[in-house]
């Protein structure tokens, strides 16, 4: 639902910008202005004279409206790679046995197996997201542990049972994991 509604806000604001864009440009080519266009014509200017000279004797004016200018060309390039760039897997093939396959939804995956790991003694929080192909994918799973529990026995707990019933339920012939643990914050206890 968010990556839709980001697309199609990233559509409309690249779309004003077009428009803007190239009214400007037609209106420089020598097309007629409409009646609400912030300039009369051919020869008006963005910045008039006054205003581009307004500044002039503070040697750091321009240099900083270029650098605020390039970092922001930097940032919505970087935002541009970020929308481009697919985080998540989406949907996963699972063989269904009879020479054929389904989709199974990625977030489906993702929340049955994080609510599976989450619901392990000594876990306070479990994330998981999943990578890789849609026939082969792989999983990176968080878990946050409670400051009482071993993390070799929270690994094999999640191994045995949240992992392999994802991989039997998405009939999987193998199920890659990259297990991060953390542990809650808490404060020390006072002994008295």
């Amino acid at each position: 639902m968010l990556g839709s509604v980001n697309r199609v806000l990233t559509g409309l604001a690249g779309l004003l910008l077009l428009v803007l864009g190239g009214s400007v440009l037609a209106v420089g080519l020598g097309a007629p202005p409409p009646s609400w266009w912030l300039y009369h014509g051919r020869h008006d200017v963005l910045l008039s004279t006054a205003r581009r000279t307004h500044w002039r004797d503070a040697g750091w004016w321009w240099p900083t409206v270029l650098a605020a200018l390039a970092v922001l060309v930097l940032l919505a390039l970087w935002w541009l790679t970020a929308q481009l760039r697919r985080h998540r897997l989406t949907e996963v093939v699972v063989d269904t046995g009879d020479g054929e396959s389904a989709l199974l939804r990625g977030r489906a995956l993702e929340t049955v197996l994080a609510t599976d790991a989450a619901q392990q003694d000594g876990v306070a929080h479990a994330q998981a997201v999943l990578k890789g192909k849609r026939t082969a994918p792989r999983v990176r799973v968080w878990l946050q542990l409670e400051p009482d529990v071993s993390p070799g026995a929270a690994l094999d707990e999640l191994t045995s049972r949240a992992l392999t019933h994802a991989r039997e339920s998405a009939a999987l012939r193998k199920f890659p994991a990259e297990v991060r643990l953390t542990s809650v914050k808490h404060r020390a206890e006072r002994v008295t």
